[in-house]
């Protein structure tokens, strides 16, 4: 998925774990860095590195919060631009692989779907360590 994604819009200059990451903040707005490595599996400093790159680009900004010592990151409207033009993309390839498939097939994924999501979100849960919000 992610090489048909970069295949679509070449042109793109963002990696896809800087895509990624905008697609996390926009579904966690406001959220710490912490936060964002642990959701996306990665390095707190691998995090740090990716939201410097971005902000430099003007697709985040962060404001502290009430101590100082803590960032709260958010979209910047260009950064909103970003996933949806990144989220278009794979919902575009997701699409036409899915059209590509027997109708028996697609409506087996379709009659799945629910399931799939209980299953990540499972998935999720386990990875959460205990104390701490998903």
């Amino acid at each position: 998925m992610r090489r048909a994604a970069r295949a679509a819009d070449p042109g793109n200059p963002l990696s896809v774990a800087q895509l990624e990451l905008l697609s996390c903040l926009a579904e966690n707005p406001g959220a710490q860095p912490s936060r964002l490595a642990r959701v996306l599996n990665l390095a707190p400093n691998s995090v740090t590195t990716l939201v410097n790159g971005l902000r430099t680009r003007g697709l985040v900004t962060g404001t502290s919060g009430d101590d100082r010592r803590t960032v709260h990151l958010n979209l910047t409207a260009t950064g909103e631009d970003a996933v949806r033009r990144w989220q278009s993309a794979n919902a575009g390839i997701l699409g036409a692989a899915l059209a590509d498939l027997h109708p028996g097939w697609q409506h087996l994924l379709t009659a799945a779907l629910p399931a799939l999501r209980e299953l990540i979100d499972a998935i999720d849960r386990q990875a959460t360590p205990p104390g701490q919000a998903g």
